[in-house]
């Protein structure tokens, strides 16, 4: 992978971590870990957005937004998890 993609995802998942963060109260995981929630969230957004008929865009902005979004499911995800244990 070339480093101009890898830090344009590293940039989108840390947006969309710290949105998510924010959205979602209590499941901060600090930069790190927020970042690491962005990007994960944003190959949610990205699989799971279109299977539910929604399409974002393909500019930055639509990448965030996604990404948020399956931020949001993954951390909605960990708070049901963290209860049930």
């Amino acid at each position: 992978m070339q480093l101009e993609p890898l830090l344009i995802l590293l940039l989108i998942g840390a947006v969309a971590g710290f949105l998510a963060g924010l959205i979602v109260k209590g499941y901060g995981f600090g930069v790190v870990g927020n970042i690491v929630v962005g990007v994960v969230g944003a190959f949610i957004g990205g699989w799971l957005l279109p299977r539910l008929g929604l399409y974002t865009g393909g500019d930055i902005i639509g990448q965030i937004i996604a990404a948020t979004l399956g931020a949001i499911a993954l951390l909605v995800v960990i708070g049901l998890v963290r209860r049930i244990a």
